[in-house]
């Protein structure tokens, strides 16, 4: 993983510095299919870059037919797993739309995952895709042991998700969304999920992460002294872990993983700890996420705020 320098703009696109899905994003948006498919084939021993990839190359494609064309003309599990996640796309921003065809939208999805993880039954992919639509329903089976608050949810789904992958990124970040007050669930609850799978996760995991992020979602700016949430010992000290044991092997990464080096260097921010954070900073280059930082205010003016509290050059500055 190379970052590079920063050049005095962000970049904000989700590939970042994977040079071979930005260039695929733009074929997709003209209409052609094949580099995307030559892109996922790749991936198919690589379950986390598969999950990556396939979710950008899908938002790319949501608005087009390309996706059903694809599959059409072309019915391998590549073509199946971009359709799966249209389809979620397109079902999940109905239904936050309150769209009318937001139940019709979920059923073409479900269909679609289903057809998907027939026809790669040992890629965790479509299942983390079928994940992405529990939100949308009150899911209560039982938690298992370990849990403080014991919340009911997707329990059996993301069960056999870690059977396929014990530590795959992005399912774990679908699960715990489920939770998020945004989402009907409670701040307690997310919390504890959060604590529960952090510490389950090898030190040197980014999923050591998710307590920072159910931080930020908890965040409340109209709460007393919210912003110094951060600065508690029990806070700075998760940050700091995550910085002493993840972020050294980040440096061996293939591509620059951008929402969690974001993820970390607000929360080292915001506890004051702006040595580390500005290594972090450092790592991530020009490239951008727009969470955490649209949580606090505009991105932009939030990440440049943070590169100035740590000593680093801004867009725009003299």
């Amino acid at each position: 993983m190379a970052a590079g320098l920063f050049e005095g703009q962000y970049v904000w696109h989700p590939a970042a510095d994977d040079r071979e899905l930005a260039s695929v994003c733009v074929e997709v948006r003209a209409g052609r299919y094949l580099s995307a498919y030559e892109l996922l084939v790749e991936t198919r021993e690589d379950a986390g870059l598969r999950a990556h990839r396939s979710l950008v190359l899908a938002s790319e494609a949501a608005d087009s037919d390309l996706a059903e064309r694809w599959l059409a003309e072309e019915p391998t599990p590549e073509a199946a797993l971009v359709w799966a996640r249209v389809a979620v796309l397109r079902a999940l921003r109905a239904a936050d739309a309150r769209d009318e065809r937001g139940r019709a939208l979920e059923r073409i999805a479900l269909n679609a995952c289903e057809r998907a993880t027939v026809m790669a039954p040992y890629d965790p992919t479509p299942w983390v895709a079928r994940l992405s639509l529990a939100r949308l329903h009150e899911i209560r089976e039982p938690a298992p042991q370990g849990l403080l608050t014991a919340p009911p949810g997707p329990w059996q789904l993301f069960s056999h998700i870690l059977r396929l992958d014990p530590f795959h990124r992005e399912g774990h970040h679908r699960f715990l969304a489920y939770f998020f007050v945004r989402h009907g669930g409670s701040v307690n609850a997310a919390w504890d999920v959060a604590a529960f799978l952090g510490q389950r996760a090898p030190a040197v995991s980014p999923l050591r992460l998710l307590p920072l992020v159910a931080l930020v979602e908890s965040y409340d700016p109209s709460r007393l002294l919210a912003d110094r949430v951060w600065e508690q010992p029990q806070w700075r000290s998760t940050a700091l872990a995550i910085y002493q044991n993840w972020l050294p092997a980040v440096s061996g990464y293939r591509f620059t993983p951008v929402l969690d080096l974001a993820y970390l260097a607000h929360a080292l921010v915001m506890g004051q700890r702006e040595f580390e954070a500005r290594a972090v900073l450092m790592a991530m280059g020009p490239y951008a996420s727009r969470m955490p930082w649209s949580v606090f205010g505009d991105p932009e003016e939030q990440l440049s705020r943070a590169r100035r509290a740590c000593g680093l050059p801004v867009p725009g500055a003299a």
